[in-house]
């Protein structure tokens, strides 16, 4: 599963910054960080996900809900986390799968959120960039388990010390609306991440691994035959001096010299 070089490459630069997939969402993430500053804090009200909102006509919250947060210290921390591993995801499987990706953790938390919350009679409210945030981090943690964090701890260990925490949370406050959704929401985006190119070692998990297959180099036929040229003779030199080596170059006829001398010749002028 290797990204060919152009899918390796940003979509665009803007000065030294290279946007890529995930840079692009965090950059509008930052976007509507300015939004919540100079509208007085009033777009979080328009931007947030509902069930009541999505009844009402409201469906521009559907794609909005990750840009409600308010800027704060920790919303920072989530854009530069989501930034940093994001980024690493997308070296490993190219720029339009990470898009794809992103778009498919979207929608898997949204539905999840939606079936649940219409089974529960729960308004479903979701809102800022820290769910994604959330998904993307466990999927880079599933896909290097081994890797190192602070204090030498191996990633599979943070990975269910901090889905640990949230569930403990979750059952803590009664949340079992919310806990739900999350369940389903990480189902979801197991799935849509094994089919972005992800989570290859986990036949378990539904749906078919996309994995990029390098296209076979065409080789003009003038050159195949040279090279198929180069290869017999390499067989026979290597036959001939194999028998000068034990039996010494006595052992060699005079035809056979002069075949030696003449694949040496043609090797050298290639």
């Amino acid at each position: 599963m290797w990204p060919t070089h152009s899918e390796q490459e940003p979509w665009f630069r803007i000065g030294r910054v290279e946007v890529t997939s995930t840079t692009l969402l965090v950059g509008l993430t930052a976007i509507s960080w300015l939004i919540w500053v100079f509208s007085g804090t009033n777009s979080t009200q328009w931007f947030y996900f509902s069930v009541d909102a999505l009844t009402s006509g409201q469906v521009w919250r559907l794609i909005t809900w990750p840009f409600a947060g308010a800027l704060d210290l920790w919303a920072l921390l989530i854009a530069v986390m989501l930034w940093y591993f994001g980024n690493m995801l997308e070296k490993s499987i190219g720029r339009t799968r990470m898009a794809w990706l992103l778009v498919g953790i979207w929608a898997s938390v949204t539905l999840a959120n939606v079936v649940i919350a219409l089974l529960m009679s729960s308004q479903g409210v979701l809102a800022g960039i820290s769910l994604i945030e959330f998904a993307v981090l466990l999927l880079w943690i599933a896909e290097y388990p081994h890797a190192r964090f602070l204090f030498n701890i191996p990633a599979w260990i943070f990975g269910l010390a901090i889905v640990g925490i949230q569930v403990l949370q979750l059952v803590a406050y009664a949340m079992w609306t919310a806990l739900l959704a999350l369940v389903l929401s990480m189902v979801f985006i197991a799935i849509a991440a094994r089919m972005s190119g992800l989570l290859a070692d986990y036949a378990w998990i539904p749906g078919k691994p996309q994995t990029h297959k390098p296209k076979a180099a065409k080789v003009p036929r003038k050159q195949a035959q040279q090279q198929a040229r180069q290869a017999s003779d390499q067989e026979r030199m290597d036959a001939l001096l194999d028998q000068i080596s034990q039996h010494g170059l006595q052992s060699l006829t005079t035809a056979q010299r002069k075949e030696l001398k003449k694949l040496s010749d043609r090797r050298r002028n290639g």
